[in-house]
């Protein structure tokens, strides 16, 4: 359904992107974020998923300025790997790969109102994009690594924000899920009897019944506030 193409951020850096159109007039663009396994299939899947919803769909490659062409899945070495990655991204200069979320959003834009929707690294990354980007009109966050920290706890967010957390991930505590809800809310904030990526059919924590709420829940979110 969709195809890659080339967005270029503010300081000129050119930025890869999988892009999936709607199959008539899109309702709104939706940026999708990835995990820190780049823009593999399941991301790619995740985009046609919501193109097929009726929205221009747009994933770009945030690992690209550390490491062009990541596609990783899902086994241990993946995991070191991909958590290397994010580490190398994060150590970037400000504002690092916020800019590339930023051309992303430029880009939905051109088929109406914004959402944003990021899963684990991806999430933390959504949530800063809902308190610091521009052009967003709601931004919907899965299990965010780092969501809950005080730091990004201090953020405020700048549009509606729908965040789905696992009360059995191990990754992220209830307690801190907790602390975020008082300081927030604002927040639409869901749990799930589920583990730390739940929305990921590829991956051993996968719970497709919890997936299946999450995006009903989003893709009502997402038609309230990008109508």
């Amino acid at each position: 359904m969709g195809q890659f193409t080339e967005l270029k951020a503010a300081d000129g850096q050119a930025i890869p992107a999988y892009v999936a159109q709607p199959a008539g007039q899109p309702k709104g663009g939706v940026v999708v974020i990835q995990e820190i396994f780049g823009v593999n299939s399941h991301i790619r899947s995740v985009a046609d998923g919501y193109a097929a919803a009726g929205y221009l769909a747009v994933a770009p490659a945030i690992f690209h300025r550390v490491r062009p062409n990541v596609e990783l899945g899902y086994t241990q070495e993946d995991m070191a790997e991909g958590s290397t990655l994010k580490a190398a991204t994060e150590a970037l200069p400000t504002p690092g790969v916020m800019q590339d979320i930023q051309a992303a959003i430029n880009h939905a834009g051109e088929a109406g109102k914004v959402g944003i929707v990021g899963y684990c690294y991806g999430g933390l990354l959504t949530w800063r994009a809902a308190c610091t980007l521009k052009g967003l009109s709601a931004a919907a966050p899965y299990y965010g690594g780092g969501m809950t920290t005080p730091d990004e706890v201090a953020r405020k967010p700048k549009v509606p924000v729908m965040a789905h957390f696992g009360s059995k991930d191990h990754w992220i505590s209830q307690e801190s899920v907790e602390q975020f809800k008082r300081a927030h809310p604002e927040v639409e904030v869901h749990v799930y009897d589920a583990d730390h990526g739940f929305n990921c059919d590829q991956r051993g924590s996968y719970d497709p019944a919890s997936a299946q709420l999450a995006r009903e829940r989003t893709l009502e979110f997402f038609a309230k506030h990008l109508a």
